[in-house]
C-alpha cells in the first residue's frame, strides 16, 4: 500500500515516548486503507456512543476522498494493529483541518482512551489540528471553547416525544398544528416521502439552499465544485449502513420542504434543510420537523442529529444536547506560527463568541472548503466585509431605537 507522508519545513518530530509506544504511524489517503484498517476504524467508533455519527467513520472519509485529492487519514499502530485514526485535509503548513470542510459538523480522533493527542499529531509530522466541532470522549485535547449541538432522540416513541414538545412550547405547538391543517386544507394532502429518490426534488432543495445562502450573506459552502459532487454521490448511494438520505414534505403533490444528509444505521445527520419560499407563511420547516419525528420509526431512525447552530430553531424539538469543542491542538514541537495565530485570535476575543467568534468560524469554514489559495483569500475578504456590514447595520438599528 502506498503511503503518503505529511511533511512540511520545520515539522515536529515524534517524541521518544511516542516512538517507543507505537511501531508505526502513517498518513495515507482514506481510499488506500486496507479492509482490516477500515474494520478497525469501525470497531473503534462502535466502541463509544459519542462516535455514533456518520461523519466520524471511514465511509464519510472515503466519500470525501473521491472528490478531494487532499483527503488524508493519519493511522497510528501498536504491535501492527491500527489503534487511532484522524481524517483530515493535507496542508502545506502542517496545520490541518477536519475532513469534509464545511460539511464536517463533527470530527474526532477516533481511538480508545489513554492516548496523548498532541503527541500523536507530532508523531504524524503534523504541526497541529484546527477543529470547530470536536467530539472527544477520551479527553485527548483541550478545546478553547465549547458549544452545543442538538439531537432528537424519541426513546419512548414519537407520540410521547411530541407530547413533550407540546408541553414545552404549547403556544408554538398549537400554532404549527393550525398551520399544518391550513396547508392541507388550502393546498392539498400532506405527504412525507422518505427516502425520496427524486432527482428533481434533490435539485430543488439545493437551489432553495443556494438562494437562502445568497440572500442571507452566509458562506456559500456549495460553491466549491467538490461539495455538490460529494452531495450528488451520496444522494445516489442508497445501499448499506452508510448512505445518503433525502426526506421530503409534499402538499398537494408539490414539494414544500425537505432535508438531505447521511445516515449510518439508525443515526441520521442532515446538511441541507430547505423550504419553498412561496410557502413561507405556513412555516414549512417547522411542520417538517413535527412530521418527521412521527416518521422516524418507519424510516428506521432512532436519532435525528440536527448539529450545531440555529439554537432558536432546533432547541424546541431537540431535547438532547451534545457538547462540541472549538480550538486548535498543537504538536509539542510545533513551530511558532500556529501558536501565534491562535494567540492573536484569542486576544481579539474569538473565544468569547460574538462578532469575532462568528468571523473566526466563517473563516474556518472558508479555509476548509476552498481548495485554492486565491479562492480562500477571496472568501476571507468577503467574510470580513460581510462582518463589518452586519456590525454597522446592528449599530444603526441600535441608534435608531434610542
Amino acid at each position: 500500500m502506498t503511503q503518503i507522508r505529511q511533511t512540511a519545513p520545520g515539522a515536529p518530530t515524534a517524541p521518544k515516548a511516542l516512538k517507543s509506544q507505537y511501531l508505526s504511524v502513517s498518513v495515507v489517503r482514506p481510499d488506500q486503507l486496507s479492509a482490516q484498517d477500515v474494520q478497525a476504524w469501525r470497531d473503534l467508533a462502535a466502541g463509544h456512543p459519542a462516535f455514533a455519527n456518520p461523519l466520524l467513520g471511514p465511509d464519510f472519509a472515503q466519500a470525501v476522498a473521491a472528490v478531494r485529492p487532499d483527503a488524508r487519514v493519519a493511522v497510528w499502530r501498536k504491535s501492527g494493529a491500527a489503534v487511532a485514526f484522524l481524517p483530515h485535509h493535507a496542508a502545506p503548513s502542517g496545520l490541518v483541518r477536519p475532513i469534509g470542510g464545511a460539511l464536517s459538523d463533527y470530527h474526532a480522533l477516533v481511538s480508545g482512551p489513554g492516548l496523548d493527542g498532541p503527541a500523536l499529531l507530532a508523531g504524524a509530522g503534523l504541526e497541529g489540528w484546527r477543529f470547530t466541532g470536536l467530539i472527544d470522549p477520551h479527553g485527548l485535547f483541550q478545546p478553547a471553547s465549547t458549544r452545543e449541538a442538538h439531537r432528537i432522540v424519541p426513546a419512548d416513541g414519537p407520540g410521547a416525544y411530541l407530547e413533550a414538545v407540546r408541553a414545552a412550547s404549547p403556544k408554538k405547538f398549537k400554532n404549527y398544528r393550525r398551520l399544518d391543517n391550513k396547508l392541507e386544507r388550502e393546498v392539498g394532502e400532506i405527504v412525507m416521502v422518505g427516502p425520496d429518490a427524486s432527482q428533481a426534488a434533490f435539485d430543488k432543495l439545493i437551489a432553495w439552499k443556494l438562494e437562502q445562502l445568497h440572500r442571507t450573506g452566509a458562506f456559500d459552502f456549495l460553491a466549491p465544485a467538490w461539495t455538490p459532487a460529494l452531495l450528488q454521490n451520496l444522494f445516489e448511494r442508497r445501499e448499506g449502513p452508510f448512505q445518503g438520505l433525502m426526506i421530503s414534505l409534499y402538499a398537494g403533490g408539490r414539494l414544500v420542504a425537505g432535508q438531505f444528509g447521511i445516515r449510518l444505521g439508525d443515526v441520521y445527520h442532515p446538511w441541507i434543510a430547505s423550504t419553498d419560499p412561496e410557502f413561507a407563511a405556513w412555516s414549512p420547516g417547522q411542520l417538517f420537523l413535527l412530521r418527521v419525528i412521527e416518521e422516524m420509526p418507519r424510516l428506521g431512525l432512532s436519532a435525528y442529529d440536527l448539529g450545531p447552530g440555529h439554537d432558536h430553531y432546533k432547541r424546541p424539538y431537540a431535547f438532547t444536547q451534545i457538547s462540541i469543542g472549538e480550538g486548535a491542538a498543537l504538536a509539542p514541537n510545533a513551530s511558532w506560527l500556529p501558536g501565534a495565530i491562535e494567540g492573536a485570535w484569542s486576544l481579539a476575543g474569538a473565544r468569547k463568541g460574538g462578532v469575532v467568534g462568528r468571523l473566526r468560524r466563517r473563516i474556518d469554514a472558508i479555509t476548509a472548503a476552498e481548495t485554492s489559495a486565491s479562492a480562500r483569500l477571496r472568501g476571507v475578504l468577503a467574510a470580513a466585509a460581510a462582518s463589518a456590514t452586519r456590525s454597522r447595520d446592528a449599530s444603526a438599528r441600535e441608534a435608531a431605537s434610542e
